[in-house]
């Protein structure tokens, strides 16, 4: 039992081989060390989960180290504070006795304090004739000295594990929404695919997450929304590509006829691109050309993060990113292929492009995205104009794109 304990005058706390072996430690200190007595505080803070401290003891600890007079703790200095408790009961924002006791002793516990006992236990300094400091009874502050590159390295962790697990619950919260609002348009659109069975999987999950979840959970579910997500987006480009080959298979001999079209993936950097769409009457052949896929992603750099592995680097990146983004937008099969017959499946994903970096500003992306479309058949639209704005909103001058060889 504690009671039979040798306890110290101060407080009710056992003496153990771990704070003696300290207590001789701190004699040990470098004779030229210093450090910033407030920094060293922020840094025990930081880790007082580490050290076992709660926010009544770093409100003592505060209150002690206030009444060393100095803004840095140095070795060659008197580094004994002795308070009263009831200067430190008032310096610690008014804390009860018995709290006051309890938490000196979790500081004791922690390794960053030390009792400084004397004969009679009261705490007092002893002064010479000239009025210094000669010797003092109370707390010894050196273990914050000692210890403060382990505080600082603590502190460190601390506020690295508190980055990532904001990090890992943000990527849980946005690979969520969009599992959900992938499911949810292929159900509302009638797409193909067992969508219940993914329902289901996807509550399961969601049901799984704790109120307080630890990093390793995040982690854990993280990496299972993110294969929920991968397989709701295969089955979406499967049936989104089986929908352009079954499209492609009608229109070859259109596309026989015109010896002038030049496919997209054989147009180099600089050459010259038209931007504007013919109206559908004299569109005999269409030879629509696509805008440099670099002043594409500068304009829109917001559905990168949709390309294969997070990333866009050819036009059909960008396509099979526009195919996932425009079932988030809720724009319907049907309004994306009208797009892609009238304009190109280059064009409709730049359309998709601009529409997701607009998209705080737009009601309905599907509604918006066929009038764009209709106004393109007659030949009063194109992309050109939204291009540039785009740039020019985010402080990206038409010299600077040609500069860089965006525009020819």
């Amino acid at each position: 039992m504690e009671s039979r304990h040798v306890t110290t005058p101060f407080g009710r706390r056992p003496i153990t081989l771990a704070l003696v072996s300290r207590q001789i430690a701190t004699k040990e200190i470098r004779s030229d060390k210093t450090t910033d007595k407030w920094k060293v505080l922020r840094d025990a803070s930081e880790a007082r989960k580490f050290l076992g401290l709660q926010d009544r003891s770093l409100a003592v600890l505060e209150a002690l180290l206030s009444f060393y007079p100095e803004s840095e703790l140095r070795r060659g200095c008197q580094l004994v504070v002795f308070p009263s408790n009831v200067q430190l009961t008032l310096r610690a924002h008014g804390i009860a006795g018995a709290t006051l006791r309890r938490h000196l002793a979790l500081l004791v516990e922690a390794g960053l304090i030390v009792r400084k006992d004397s004969a009679n236990g009261k705490r007092y300094a002893r002064k010479n004739k000239s009025g210094s400091v000669e010797s003092a009874f109370g707390f010894d502050l050196s273990p914050l000295l000692m210890r403060a590159e382990e505080l600082a390295q603590m502190a460190r962790r601390v506020c690295a594990d508190r980055i990532a697990y904001r990090r890992a619950k943000e990527d849980l919260t946005i690979c969520r929404r969009d599992v959900r609002k992938l499911i949810s348009a292929a159900i509302g659109e009638g797409a193909d695919g067992h969508w219940q069975k993914l329902e289901s999987a996807y509550v399961e999950l969601v049901r799984r997450i704790p109120r307080a979840p630890l990093l390793s959970d995040l982690h854990g579910l993280l990496g299972e929304m993110e294969m929920l997500r991968e397989e709701v987006v295969n089955i979406l480009d499967i049936k989104q590509k089986a929908e352009f080959l079954s499209a492609n298979d009608d229109q070859n001999e259109h596309h026989k006829q015109s010896s002038n079209t030049e496919s997209l993936y054989e147009l180099e950097p600089g050459r010259d691109v038209e931007e504007r769409a013919m109206p559908c009457q004299n569109r005999e052949p269409i030879a629509l050309k696509v805008f440099p896929l670099d002043m594409v992603l500068r304009a829109c750099p917001e559905i990168v993060a949709y390309g294969p592995n997070g990333r866009v680097a050819s036009w059909r990146d960008l396509t099979s990113a526009s195919v996932i983004v425009k079932s988030m937008l809720g724009v319907t099969p049907s309004a994306y292929q009208e797009a892609c017959d009238a304009i190109g499946p280059e064009n409709a994903a730049v359309m998709i492009a601009c529409i997701l970096e607009r998209a705080g500003h737009i009601n309905s992306a599907g509604g918006y995205m066929r009038a764009l479309t209709s106004k393109s058949k007659r030949g009063q639209f194109s992309l050109g104009p939204v291009l540039m704005s785009l740039l020019r909103a985010k402080g990206i001058s038409a010299r600077s794109v040609h500069d860089h060889g965006a525009l020819p």
